[in-house]
């Protein structure tokens, strides 16, 4: 086991975990909307896990960070908490959504964060920014919302996790980023009718499974799910 000490708390946890998983484990919450603990190389990309490591004074990813004995750990430093509220602000610049109509408000992780690192769901002084897009995209099996949509890629992960390669994937470049399904033959053969994976971890709603779909079957084979951040 390593020893590390966060926040002046000290934790012991197993050798070759991130500082991001051995923290989330202990109860100590660090915001976070890409991370999944079985992703060998981690994502990176929401930019909110910042913390500071042994005084260095500046703030890096700790998704990335693996723990070692007698790390030093801040998650709640100002130019941590700076750079979490800015990327928070720029996440939701580009996310649409009232937050009263949230369709997963119950566990929606950007209500959390913005719990956690005091902020309000509103990008100011942040404009909002205008996409060419459909507010709905047809998906095949599901309808999929890019205003809600974070780009964390988890449902690309989890598809090629469960599937072997990928069905989801992103498409575009840039801000016209945003989630596609790729896929030929006939539709009754893909794995989308008795798995659901995607859409159980987005973490936004983003991805919502059309009426015809055979929730029973869904719910039944996300059992083994990686675990939410």
């Amino acid at each position: 086991m390593i020893n590390l000490i966060v926040d002046d708390i000290e934790i012991k946890v197993e050798e070759g975990k991130s500082v991001l998983q051995a923290c989330l484990e202990n109860g100590i919450f660090i915001p976070n909307m890409c991370f999944i603990k079985t992703r060998e190389h981690p994502h990176a990309s929401c930019r909110l896990c910042f913390v500071e490591i042994d005084s260095n004074g500046r703030p890096v990813t700790a998704c990335t960070e693996k723990v070692r004995e007698g790390l030093l750990v801040r998650t709640d430093t100002p130019a941590v908490r700076r750079l979490q509220r800015m990327g928070f602000k720029l996440l939701m610049s580009a996310h649409h959504r009232d937050p009263k109509e949230c369709p997963v408000k119950g566990s929606c992780q950007l209500i959390r964060i913005a719990k956690h690192l005091k902020v309000g769901l509103k990008s100011r002084p942040l404009e909002l920014l205008e996409r060419d897009i459909d507010e709905e995209v047809d998906l095949t099996f599901f309808t999929y919302y890019p205003f809600r949509c974070v780009l964390c890629g988890k449902c690309v992960y989890v598809c090629r996790q469960k599937n072997g390669h990928n069905l989801l994937t992103f498409a575009n470049r840039g801000f016209d980023t945003m989630i596609a399904f790729f896929a030929s033959g006939d539709p009754a053969d893909f794995p989308c009718h008795h798995c659901g994976a995607c859409a159980a971890i987005c973490p936004t709603g983003a991805l919502v499974p059309k009426p015809n779909y055979t929730k029973a079957a869904a719910a039944e084979d996300c059992s083994n799910l990686p675990e939410k951040g």
